[in-house]
């Protein structure tokens, strides 16, 4: 799974299994994100993954029209719609932060 919350909040993975209907939720290893993403620690975004993950935003992301996230590369972020990166990503926006 994919989860995108704001870079000064904290995941709670808690919350994380309950909007995703899992028992409980743990972070995989940042040795695993390469192969089973296709992204580099840094440099993931919520579109165009290797392959497609049920992808969850923070509910905090309905407060804007544009958000920024990760353009796949470190240090780079791209701005967009944040109804259209919601629909692209095939995602739901739920509270998944602490």
């Amino acid at each position: 799974m994919v989860f995108v919350i704001p870079c000064a909040y904290e995941l709670d993975l808690k919350k994380c299994a309950v909007a995703s209907g899992n028992k409980r939720v743990e972070l995989i290893a940042v040795k695993e994100l390469l192969g089973l993403t296709g992204y580099i620690r840094g440099g993931c975004s919520p579109i165009g993954m290797k392959k497609k993950l049920p992808t969850y935003f923070d509910e905090s992301a309905e407060l804007f029209g544009k958000i920024t996230v990760s353009a796949g590369i470190k240090g780079c972020q791209l701005l967009v719609d944040r109804a259209e990166i919601v629909n692209a990503a095939d995602a739901k926006c739920v509270d998944i932060t602490q």
